[in-house]
């Protein structure tokens, strides 16, 4: 019962993430705002998951994963809320922001995991929790079509209130008392830095054809940006407390697993959230489908259904093909179908293919890379460790999903329709992201070592818990 709320919370979370990606061009017009705006509903989601990640995390030590599990799943319910009756882009950007907060059910999920299942099932269990987000991940762009088609896109906010609700009122019923919480502080600075460094990053990066690439504006921004990160890292590396257990990232199994995880975000969330955009753009443009809504997320159907075949076999397939393997594969597939998108995709089959290439990839990446990193940390680490793991890939989904929506939006066509170059030049970059992720696999050491020693700072014995 205690996996089937965890699975549900995380699997109602995980929708957040598509649910509107296939819907954008309907809001943008519904709410009369432009393209590079629009995308700040995808943008802002992720930002707010980045910082609440590890923010949430500290307050799970504080005052329980079991609470910590509820207020998260509360705050993506007034989120939904908010959205549903948003009168203007910007309170739906706000309550998307609200809707972020919630992240803290991926690591608080494995937390409580760890806390409560044998020590031999918790690798199994966090495979098949990791298979349930990533499924979670893509079915959101298959149900928007049908949702948005009967009713309204704002029922995309209703029905997962109801559904959130009834999983938050089984999880305060179902979910065991953490045994174990440690009394600190919630180190607020780092969580500034945290959001001041990636709004200064993401900001240029999605308006930098706007500003200008060389404007003062976009220069001074990134440079700020620079600047902030490496306060951020200063300041959680003498931070008794910090929000990332920065030490952590010397293991070479850790290091290299949330590099390829940033790059592979940044793939993996440039695909969903514009190859729907891609198909809905009208046949006059001369590349487009014009699919509607429906039509695009049946055209992901096959990307959907790959991902959640290979997510739930990814595990038995490690008594065959090693965890750094299946890694490769999946960083291979990965590039493969982002350049089969670049370069072919005037077709409807070729493009479905391709999405069902990338679904495999997907299934393989997940897993693979979540038991890497429980593989390598001591068992006490595994919560941090993996909630880590999970938020360095939301930031990778923030950097790419910002990118890719400059490059669309800085290439206007005729109509005021995006140009097919945009498209081109972002499959191509999300190739080169997924290649980069590949070669970094490459370094990901061999044999994990499960008994691997991070040192911990003084006076948190219990920091890993978040």
């Amino acid at each position: 019962m205690t996996f089937a709320v965890l699975a549900a919370a995380a699997a109602a979370f995980a929708l957040m993430q598509s649910l509107l990606t296939p819907v954008l061009p309907t809001i943008q017009q519904d709410l009369h705002t432009s393209t590079g705006t629009v995308t700040w509903v995808l943008t802002a989601w992720l930002l707010a998951a980045s910082v609440a990640t590890p923010l949430m995390g500290r307050v799970a030590d504080i005052i329980g994963k079991d609470r910590t599990l509820i207020v998260a799943l509360a705050a993506i319910a007034i989120g939904c809320l908010v959205a549903a009756l948003a009168p203007s882009i910007g309170v739906l950007i706000a309550a998307r922001v609200l809707q972020g907060l919630g992240a803290a059910v991926f690591p608080v999920s494995f937390g409580i995991i760890r806390d409560e299942f044998p020590p031999d099932r918790v690798a199994s269990a966090i495979g098949t929790m990791a298979a349930v987000i990533a499924t979670g991940s893509g079915i959101g762009i298959v149900l928007a079509g049908p949702i948005v088609g009967w009713l309204d896109w704002r029922w995309l906010f209703w029905i997962p209130l109801a559904v959130v609700t009834v999983v938050g009122l089984l999880a305060w019923r179902v979910v065991p008392a953490s045994p174990v919480r440690s009394p600190g502080r919630i180190n607020i600075v780092s969580a500034i830095l945290l959001a001041g460094w990636l709004v200064a990053l993401l900001l240029p990066l999605s308006k930098g054809a706007v500003w200008g690439w060389s404007s003062g504006r976009t220069l001074g921004s990134l440079a700020l940006a620079a600047a902030l990160l490496a306060g951020w890292m200063f300041a959680e590396l003498r931070s008794a407390e910090p929000l990332i257990d920065m030490r952590m990232m010397r293991l070479p199994a850790v290091w290299t697993t949330n590099l390829a995880a940033l790059l592979f975000g940044a793939a993996m969330f440039g695909v969903f959230a514009f190859l729907p955009q891609l198909m809905q753009v009208p046949a006059a443009s001369g590349y487009g489908f014009g699919a509607t809504v429906s039509e695009a997320g049946l055209l992901m159907a096959p990307l959907l259904v790959m991902m959640a075949i290979f997510g739930s076999l990814s595990g038995p397939l490690t008594r065959w093909v090693s965890n750094k393997a299946q890694l490769l594969w999946g960083s291979a597939m990965g590039t493969l179908a982002c350049l089969t998108l670049a370069l072919a995709h005037d077709q409807k089959w070729t493009v479905s293919l391709a999405g069902a290439v990338f679904g495999i990839g997907l299934g393989l990446i997940y897993s693979s890379m979540i038991n890497l990193i429980v593989q390598s940390v001591p068992r006490h680490q595994t919560g941090a460790a993996s909630g880590m793991n999970t938020n360095i890939r939301t930031i990778g989904a923030s950097i790419g999903t910002a990118l890719v929506s400059a490059i669309v939006t800085g290439h206007p066509g005729a109509n005021g329709l995006p140009a097919e170059s945009g498209y081109t030049l972002s499959f191509l970059l999300l190739a080169a992201a997924s290649a980069a992720a590949f070669a970094v696999a490459l370094l990901v050491p061999g044999r994990a070592s499960a008994t691997a020693e991070v040192s911990e700072p003084a006076g948190t014995p219990a920091l890993a818990e978040a």
